[in-house]
């Protein structure tokens, strides 16, 4: 179940890629923005489904420090974007780094790995590697800037995100002995 979910979850970021991928190479860029924005909304509908509130809050939380980290950051280290370069006075083309795009791709792909697993962890990460190809691929970014924001993606995942155990609050026994059977069904909440 596990990994038909997450095979599923991956396959709506394909076909999101899919839909936004046109036949220019130039468009690459605005596929991998859609990718970026479906990883958080499929993360988020993952935890819906499994009905998981914690782990709601926990994909939210990472992926508003992760990002806005990265968007913080963007504005304290001027960095010039690779289509720009050389940057002169003035330009605008200093938010190279890190890549707050893939900031938003990394944090629901780290955040699914390290909830549910690597079933859904791996195509999670597919989709964030495609985004993060997009950015250098249209001269957004430079490797070390979307990789960077997978660095502060895994350090707030690996401070905020604890791994998922279904409670159920349900529990029964039955025992049995030579001239009778016990049943039990008690629920805790």
């Amino acid at each position: 179940m596990k990994w038909a979910l997450g095979q599923t979850a991956f396959g709506v970021v394909l076909a999101c890629a899919t839909i936004l991928v046109p036949a220019q190479a130039k468009m690459t860029e605005s596929a991998g923005t859609g990718v970026a924005i479906a990883l958080p909304v499929v993360a988020g509908g993952i935890t819906l489904l499994k009905n998981d509130r914690e782990g709601s809050f926990q994909l939210a939380v990472t992926t508003a420090l992760t990002v806005g980290t990265a968007y913080g950051l963007k504005h304290l280290i001027h960095e010039c974007r690779p289509f720009a370069k050389p940057c002169g006075p003035g330009s605008n083309n200093w938010d190279s780094f890190p890549s707050d795009t893939a900031a938003l791709a990394f944090a629901p792909a780290q955040f699914l790995w390290q909830r549910y697993g690597w079933e859904y962890g791996v195509p999670a990460y597919a989709a964030a590697g495609f985004v993060a190809w997009s950015r250098v691929d249209a001269k957004k970014h430079n490797w070390g800037d979307v990789a960077a924001s997978a660095g502060i993606s895994l350090l707030y995942n690996e401070l905020l995100t604890t791994r998922f155990r279904k409670h159920s609050g349900l529990s029964t026994n039955l025992q049995a002995g030579p001239h009778e059977v016990y049943g039990s069904v008690n629920y805790s909440w």
